[in-house]
């Protein structure tokens, strides 16, 4: 570990002694030094390759003044809006205002007042609004744009705030380059080059902002793939769907090819095939870098640092390939697992921490029971959908590998708990019955994390999910494994509501269902048409995804209370609050 901060002041870049910086790393997010921080993980992988790197965290954002605080850097300015979407930040899936932001210090999303008037930490498209302030400062240093909100937003998308469809965020911001997806690759090369002074054309994992001039002389040798342009879907939304799917269906295939869409201004973004994963072992490095595991004090009482301080991440990637889920368009559809003993020098490190009191709060990730699971023709398969309709037969669930990782930590002097708070795919807990008692009978914090969404076949396949039979196996499964470790067996079950093609109708009957399953409803949230996901195409266009046919879709929001209020009819008959988010 370090107990130092990459510098995030003036004053500690001329404590290191440096005159100046070469990359300077914006993000919308309180600075914490911590790798669930995707700053932070950028920040130490240019660190130790060599790099000088400051961190301009929530910059004030009414002038380029913050924008100049560590001079002029070297080579560029690395733009992120944080860990999550700026829109998603600030707005409920509702498009309301939230007064709560879990990545700002006490979750207060307001600066002080400036002459009676609150100012947001994070602006609305922040990207966009960091990237022009960048420029005014200095208009010759390179913006290279990253993070969630520029991988969901590098092509056409949907903005829910403003109920329209907008153009790329790497034209609109006017930036030199888009990284997309996880950027260790995509960001080294791209520092190198600049360094170096190259071209940054080509890099794998970018995305380019070209002039039709450009277009045209960069097509005649390439065999790109090309998007339905702006003009195109402007003039016919089902095309909107269309440039989705085959983004999506070129995420997973094991050739993907370049992708170019023509936006508006004639403008075009070229994206370059995506960076290759990195293996278990570069994993296992990047976890290992001397993250400080805290927040920078300019920055105290950050929630989300709270909840996540004493977790460890122990697999990137999801192959689940859900239609509303953002995580294979960003952290990619392949699952790739740190080693235990990566792991476990993480555990230590973490039990050395001065307010460690004995919990592992976490052994995590998007699903965490993918921890050791994949594809045994990962390099040959041309589909990459492993769950969905049903867990491919290619698939390895290694049941094995995570009962090892438990073990392993459980022993590691200082740990007395030790919780997987992560979701879990219920299908994989179907396979693995000694882990499904080992997590019920030591680590669960309370409540067994579940994710079914739905329990209609007819909406559970629009969200490309298998059939609700995996729901029932499961809660008999559980049940039947929670008797014989003499537990009583409490889930908590997360549900969408309003997703497109759910009518009333099949809220009524997901309602029945649950009472005769006899399973508690503690938490759902109303269908959040975020950007870059297929879910979000079908609500812009009333078409499913499989036969473009059209599809009811719950848009006023008297139509999305009434959803609602179908699964708050049963809250009273349950002990715990239910949690509603949006």
């Amino acid at each position: 570990m370090s107990s130092e901060f990459l510098p995030c002041t003036r004053r500690e870049m001329n404590s290191l002694g440096w005159d100046r910086v070469d990359i300077v790393l914006i993000t919308g997010d309180a600075y914490v030094d911590h790798p669930a921080f995707g700053i932070a993980i950028i920040g130490r992988w240019l660190e130790a390759n060599g790099f000088r790197v400051a961190v301009l965290a929530q910059p004030r954002h009414h002038g380029p003044e913050d924008f100049t605080r560590f001079g002029q850097p070297r080579l560029f300015f690395g733009i992120s809006a944080g860990n999550m979407d700026s829109i998603v930040s600030n707005y409920t899936g509702n498009a309301r205002i939230r007064e709560k932001d879990m990545f700002s210090p006490a979750g207060n999303p307001y600066w002080d007042n400036r002459r009676g008037r609150a100012f947001r930490r994070r602006p609305d498209r922040a990207c966009i609004r960091y990237s022009n302030l960048a420029k005014a400062a200095y208009p010759e240093v390179p913006v290279i744009l990253g993070g969630v909100e520029a991988s969901l937003r590098r092509f056409v998308h949907y903005d829910y705030q403003q109920e329209k469809l907008r153009s790329s965020v790497l034209t609109d911001a006017k930036a030199d380059l888009l990284v997309y997806g996880m950027g260790e690759r995509a960001v080294l090369e791209v520092a190198e080059r600049i360094k170096a002074g190259q071209s940054l054309e080509g890099i794998a994992g970018t995305c380019e902002r070209l002039t039709s001039r450009e277009f045209r002389l960069r097509m005649e040798p390439a065999e790109a793939v090309v998007l339905p342009s702006w003009q195109e879907i402007a003039s016919d939304t089902s095309k909107f769907l269309d440039a989705e799917l085959e983004v999506d269906a070129q995420s997973r295939t094991f050739q993907p090819r370049t992708l170019v869409q023509a936006q508006k201004g004639g403008m075009h973004v070229w994206q370059n095939p995506p960076a290759a994963p990195l293996c278990s072992s570069e994993l296992d490095t990047v976890y290992g870098l001397p993250y400080a595991r805290a927040e920078h004090p300019a920055f105290r009482d950050v929630p989300a640092y709270r909840m996540i301080r004493h977790s460890v991440t122990i697999v990137r990637g999801c192959c689940g390939n859900c239609s509303f889920c953002a995580i294979a368009r960003h952290q990619g559809p392949v699952s790739i697992s740190r080693s235990i003993g990566s792991v476990v020098k993480e555990v230590r490190d973490i039990t050395a921490l001065p307010d460690f009191r004995g919990t592992i709060t976490d052994l995590g990730g998007p699903t965490a029971n993918l921890f050791g699971s994949g594809c045994r023709k990962r390099y040959k398969c041309t589909r990459r959908d492993c769950l969905f309709p049903a867990i491919c037969r290619h698939f390895k669930v290694d049941e094995q590998a995570f009962l090892d990782l438990l073990s392993a930590v459980q022993s590691v002097p200082g740990v007395k708990n030790l919780f997987v708070s992560s979701g879990l795919r219920m299908e994989l807990l179907n396979r693995t019955p000694l882990l499904l008692k080992k997590i019920l009978a030591e680590h669960t914090p309370g409540v067994l994390k579940i994710a079914p969404e739905h329990t209609e076949d007819y909406v559970l396949a629009l969200m490309h999910k298998p059939g609700r039979q995996v729901l029932e196996a499961f809660l008999s499964n559980a049940r039947e494994a929670a008797r014989e470790i003499g537990k009583h067996l409490d889930v908590s079950a997360y549900f969408i509501t309003s997703h497109p093609g759910c009518t009333m109708e099949h809220m009524f009957a997901m309602k029945n269902r649950l009472l005769k399953l006899g399973l508690p409803v503690r938490k759902f949230q109303d269908f959040t048409p975020v950007p870059g996901v297929i879910s979000t195409a079908m609500y812009v266009t009333g078409l499913d995804r499989y036969k473009k046919a059209p599809i009811y879709v719950a848009k006023r929001r008297k139509e999305r209370m009434a959803q609602r209020k179908v699964l708050e009819s049963i809250m009273k008959r349950h002990l715990r609050p239910v949690r509603r988010h949006g």
